[in-house]
């Protein structure tokens, strides 16, 4: 029974994820199993393989330039496989086709967080009346804190 789910999941991945026009995800890139998930279920997650696991090459991936690869190489993290893929679980839901669109909304998510930019950092420095503000504060605390010590610490 859990073989030809297998299988319908396997038809559904013949499509390649679509990231926005220039970006995409080939299918021959794409690998998924299904897996026992734990969770909700009662005894039908004894008996049906509903958790998703999609194995994604991210060597193949179009469309993405140099700097965008590295940003997604830092994002994905450890959360490659022993030969480098991209593996994103999905066990949300009881419906293993659900899990596998979930998981391959997270494949695009993350792709997608790779693709933006990020804003570089000017360096600013404070203004003159706020560093004197902020002196200004410190006396004041320390004058508070020096009254309050006892004579005998003084000697």
């Amino acid at each position: 029974m859990a073989k030809t789910s297998l299988l319908g999941t396997l038809d559904a991945m013949a499509e390649p994820i679509e990231v926005n026009p220039s970006v995409r995800v080939p299918a021959s890139a794409l690998e998924a199993k299904a897996v026992r998930a734990s969770g909700p279920g009662g005894q039908n997650v004894n008996k049906v393989s509903s958790r998703i696991e999609l194995l994604v090459d991210l060597s193949a991936v179009e469309g993405l330039d140099d700097d965008a690869r590295l940003r997604l190489d830092r994002l994905v993290g450890r959360q490659r496989d022993a030969i480098g893929r991209l593996r994103v679980t999905a066990q949300e839901s009881r419906d293993q086709h659900r899990n596998l669109a979930r998981a391959r909304e997270k494949v695009t998510e993350l792709i997608a967080a790779a693709l933006v930019v990020p804003k570089r950092r000017r360096p600013t420095r404070p203004s003159r009346s706020k560093v004197e503000q902020r002196l200004a504060v410190k006396k004041r605390d320390a004058r508070i804190k020096k009254t309050r010590r006892s004579k005998s610490e003084d000697d």
